[in-house]
């Protein structure tokens, strides 16, 4: 399955010459971090950290929909710690999977690796960003780690500013078996 058909993000494994990437495993080669607009890139899909409602709200989630056109419209289900996909309408990506954050329960982090592993979402809904990039990597590393994992090419985490990306940054070096997240992923991206 080929995930990403824009080459110009910067891979992980170019970000940081100075790093031993054999302690980044599938990391380094499989993930991208991005200050670019979601909804310009052509990927086979994009995520989209709705509300409850899924019927588009402000931040990120109204920007898909708007970008989407009309015809985007995830039926409305309760999908904390779930997803849905659907197709990609007037977007460049192929579809956008839909997923409901947690909103901010600092000692749960297996309910945000459970988003993680259909999917993602921190933004508006006030997880700690820091805690929120451990969960986020660790539940990429261990999916890509996996038999599910091997069929994705890339994973791109569209960040908001720098700021996001040295946080990322910071993450990644983090060895393995420092990331506090204890989740077992189950979820197959491929098509």
């Amino acid at each position: 399955m080929s995930i990403i058909k824009d080459r110009a993000l910067a891979n992980i494994n170019r970000l940081f010459k100075d790093t031993d990437t054999s302690q980044l495993s599938k990391l380094a080669s499989k993930v991208s971090l991005s200050t670019q607009d979601i909804t310009k890139l052509e990927l086979d899909a994009i995520v989209n950290a709705a509300n409850n409602s899924l019927l588009g709200g402000g931040g990120v989630d109204g920007a898909i929909h708007r970008a989407a056109g009309p015809d985007y419209s995830p039926n409305a289900e309760h999908l904390v710690a779930d997803a849905k996909i659907t197709k990609g309408y007037n977007l460049p990506s192929g579809h956008v999977i839909a997923t409901v954050g947690p909103i901010a329960p600092p000692e749960q982090p297996e309910v945000l690796a459970s988003c993680y592993n259909v999917v993602l979402n921190t933004g508006v809904y006030g997880f700690n960003k820091e805690r929120a990039a451990n969960v986020a990597l660790t539940t990429t590393r261990q999916f890509l780690e996996s038999n599910d994992g091997a069929s994705v090419d890339q994973v791109v985490f569209c960040l908001f500013g720098p700021e996001d990306i040295e946080l990322y940054r910071a993450v990644i070096q983090t060895p393995a078996s420092n990331l506090p997240v204890k989740s077992n992923p189950t979820i197959s991206l491929a098509g």
